[in-house]
């Protein structure tokens, strides 16, 4: 209703207006030269308004005329970026469809259309990359490099390159500008532990060590890495502490102690390790100092109570009473840990030994040896170190598996089975 009436109010005044215009006195005369027109005001009056309503229209053609040009530009970068973006697509779908010459054909025309952006020359290198051109790919990457908006992506890609032809050095120096570039990156973060890893960096592996990485490992391997004897003791105690079972963090720990005087302080740390988690390499450095075979039976004895059951235990006194030609507490040890439930080829060995000592001169003894020789043909393989991770065989204990490079994976048992709880780094 409201619309209503303000149209007729308008009409209204449009009507009186027009009547005001029609009802005006006089006549206008226009003189131009020997030309004179002359005409009533009412009607004068609608030509001038005429006239400039005409004038206004042509001055907006003139304006849109002017402005074609830039519209016209407008439009064709339009035209042009949607089919770069569309081109990127395609790309992209070729990329991880891993058709080479598509990808490439793609890449190359998103370059075209849409000019050197940080994504083009990123889908160029990764398309290079893939159809095995890696020098295009690093000069690429290397443009990449040199942005200020780009340079992470760059020397991302020039790493990668690094590490699959094997230059470690050149891998470690790309690390470290990208880390500069942008600092604290979770995915550059574990590859540069990684690359630490894998050149035997262990300070710089440690640094980098977050949640869940072998403490203990990688912490003995940068106490045996470290030239200062303090902070190589400080190091060493802190993988001990970090697993008290790891024999390697014990071994380590306990020779640094052994260096700098503390011997009981050193005794104490390998009964600890041999409490958690027996190994031979643990009782060898605490009888190193002894050379009396019965001392030694002595001195084992002592350092075996922390753990007297454990079949190992039973084992290490069964060969020092052998060396010391006491073949019957060889005999008694040995019946011992078999009945522990040790059933090694280094077992019935010894008890082959401990016949052909004990009795050898008898058939008895000859048979009782046979018998041990034959049952140690058949018998499980003695513990060594091996990589949990892919079963590889070591032939000393290391940081990181010689096969894989897998850190802390290296530990010790019997092949095929999994290790004691307490020896697994971390």
């Amino acid at each position: 209703m409201r619309r209503i009436l303000w149209i007729i109010a308008a009409g209204a005044i449009a009507v009186a207006l027009g009547w005001w215009v029609a009802a005006l006195p006089g006549r206008v005369t226009l003189a131009v030269g020997s030309l004179s027109i002359e005409t009533a005001t009412p009607v004068a009056a609608v030509l001038g308004a005429a006239v400039v309503v005409a004038l206004a229209v042509l001055l907006r053609l003139l304006l849109l005329l002017a402005g074609l040009g830039p519209r016209l530009r407008r439009w064709r970068l339009h035209r042009r970026r949607a089919a770069g973006d569309t081109a990127v697509t395609h790309a992209l779908v070729a990329l991880a469809a891993g058709e080479q010459t598509g990808a490439r054909r793609e890449a190359g025309r998103a370059r075209h259309l849409l000019g050197d952006t940080p994504q083009t020359l990123l889908l160029a290198a990764e398309a290079g990359r893939l159809a095995g051109s890696d020098a295009e790919a690093a000069g690429i990457y290397r443009q990449l490099a040199a942005r200020d908006d780009a340079a992470f992506l760059g020397l991302r890609g020039l790493f990668r390159q690094a590490i699959a032809r094997e230059d470690w050095a050149e891998a470690a120096q790309l690390a470290r500008k990208a880390e500069a570039v942008h600092p604290g990156a979770a995915w550059l973060r574990e590859a540069r532990l990684n690359l630490a890893v894998r050149i035997g960096d262990w300070p710089q592996a440690l640094s980098l060590a977050g949640p869940g990485a072998p403490l203990a490992a990688l912490t003995a391997a940068a106490a045996a890495a470290e030239p200062d004897p303090g902070e190589a003791l400080r190091l060493a105690r802190r993988a001990w502490k970090a697993d008290n079972g790891f024999a390697p963090a014990a071994l380590a720990y306990a020779r640094l102690l052994r260096q700098d005087g503390k011997e009981s302080r050193a005794q104490d740390v390998l009964r600890t390790a041999w409490q958690a988690a027996p190994h031979p390499d643990l009782a060898a450095l605490a009888l190193a100092g002894t050379t009396d075979r019965l001392a030694r039976v002595k001195q084992a004895t002592a350092f075996v109570q922390a753990n007297p059951d454990d079949p190992e235990s039973h084992l290490l006194l069964a060969r020092l009473s052998l060396d010391a030609g006491l073949t019957g507490e060889a005999r008694r040890h040995l019946e011992r840990a078999r009945a522990g439930g040790l059933a090694q080829r280094r077992l019935f060995l010894m008890l082959a030994e401990l016949e052909e000592t004990d009795r050898g001169g008898t058939e008895a003894g000859r048979a009782a040896q046979r018998e041990a020789l034959r049952q140690a043909a058949g018998a499980a393989p003695d513990p060594g170190w091996h990589c949990r991770h892919c079963g590889a065989s070591q032939p000393a204990w290391q940081p990181a598996c010689a096969a894989c490079h897998t850190a802390g994976s290296v530990t010790w048992g019997q092949p095929g089975l999994p290790p004691r709880p307490a020896l697994i780094a971390g």
